[in-house]
């Protein structure tokens, strides 16, 4: 992509004009897009930041302060208050290659306003910073405003888009703390559950060989710009704007996954969002989820027997298991299914094809077809050892959660 496609891109799909009028370091190479609504404090955070051992090049930090039309003065006083102290500390740091920048987004359309919004004017933003230095390989990296992260987290986010060419976005390592003292033990044993069923959600699609087997965490990814500007942007969503930006690069086949180093996102509970994480720990405070509990294993192995040899469709519609052709529907099965055929030249263009139409998304509403009707959610402590024992991973000494972090990170 040459340096036109930027500005052609903000002409089409900014949300905003410029917003920082200050000159970039022409070495300017990771900028960090953190949205920030009703934050007491973000200081924490962006001195994680700030503290990391330094790559190369220069570094920027946007924080979108943002809030609805309709929010209250109480949430407008206290975005306030977190800006001017995030400022005030900032002050006191002197390093010209690491500069903060705050954006006040405090009346967004109540149609539009939360935290896909919020990203998609920090992460425009950024890409007019790197197109003022001519850097379309500049890189843009989500963050939230309660997380943290390790020491070396820009080096190697650095190093991992240099090394990794064809890498057009990356999902970065996470791990929830899951002790301490800043927050209850009930909290900390319900983060560990929940991120115990991210984990085995992520590993129960890869023993399916399905394609988008990715953690999709906006607090834990990063995109070269030109693989931004070319999948469109950021998208406005309130909730799960980080999941469907990352399935454009998962179909698109330019998304990696950088496991050495780690962001440690917050476990919180939160009423911010519908789903999510500070969602299920919030549900699970007010007894409303049972976050011990997750999808039966069966559904994984009903997964890679529905899709471990798609390809086989290429040439007939026979052999398709009773129970995906009852979701999707056999009048819409067979009409896809001949459609695809018929714009695919080669079977390995009909299997791209097939999962683009029956994506991530669909994947899930699937496993949610088969919960509701078939396979009722279990305990993780029976089905996250089904998982393990199918990897070869059987009598460890290691906890549930500690076997899974380390397939994610090997």
């Amino acid at each position: 992509m040459n340096m036109q496609k930027l500005p052609q891109y903000l002409a089409k799909y900014a949300f905003r004009e410029e917003l920082i009028s200050t000159a970039p370091d022409h070495a300017l190479g990771i900028i960090v897009v953190i949205p920030a609504h009703d934050e007491f404090d973000l200081i924490k955070g962006v001195s994680s930041l700030q503290n990391c051992d330094r790559p190369s090049c220069a570094v920027e930090v946007i924080v979108v302060f943002n809030a609805s039309e309709n929010s209250s003065n109480t949430i407008l006083k206290t975005n306030n208050i977190a800006k001017e102290k995030l400022e005030m500390w900032h002050v006191g740091i002197e390093n010209a290659r690491f500069s903060l920048y705050c954006l006040e987004e405090n009346s967004l359309p109540k149609k539009h306003a939360g935290v896909g919004l919020a990203r998609k004017i920090g992460m425009d933003e950024a890409i007019r910073r790197f197109g003022k230095v001519n850097h379309p390989d500049g890189i843009v990296v989500c963050f939230d405003a309660d997380s943290q992260c390790q020491p070396n987290y820009l080096v190697e986010i650095e190093n991992h888009f240099a090394l990794t060419t064809t890498s057009g976005a990356c999902s970065i390592h996470f791990e929830h703390p899951i002790s301490g003292a800043d927050f209850s033990s009930d909290i900390y044993s319900g983060i560990e559950n929940y991120e115990l069923h991210l984990r085995y959600y992520k590993n129960g699609l890869a023993y399916a060989k399905l394609p988008f087997a990715y953690h999709t965490i906006g607090s834990s990814m990063a995109v070269r710009a030109m693989a931004y500007c070319a999948q469109g942007g950021m998208n406005r969503r309130k909730a799960g704007e980080d999941f469907y930006f990352l399935q454009k690069f998962i179909d698109a086949g330019v998304l990696t996954e950088l496991k050495t180093t780690m962001v440690v996102p917050s476990p919180r509970p939160s009423h911010r969002v519908p789903f999510g994480t500070g969602r299920a720990i919030q549900e699970m405070m007010d007894l409303e989820r049972e976050i011990h509990k997750s999808y039966a294993f069966d559904c994984f192995e009903l997964l890679k027997d529905c899709f471990q040899d798609v390809g086989r469709f290429y040439k007939s519609n026979l052999g398709a298991n009773k129970l995906l052709v009852a979701f999707v529907g056999n009048q819409e099965w067979e009409e896809r299914l001949t459609e695809i055929r018929s714009q695919s030249t080669s079977r390995e263009r009909f299997e791209k094809r097939f999962f683009r139409w029956l994506n991530a998304f669909q994947t899930l509403k699937f496993i949610h077809f088969l919960r509701d009707n078939y396979f009722e959610n279990k305990p993780l402590e029976t089905e996250v050892p089904k998982l393990l024992e199918r990897f070869g991973i059987v009598n460890s000494q290691n906890t549930l959660l500690e076997e899974l972090r380390r397939l994610d990170r090997t």
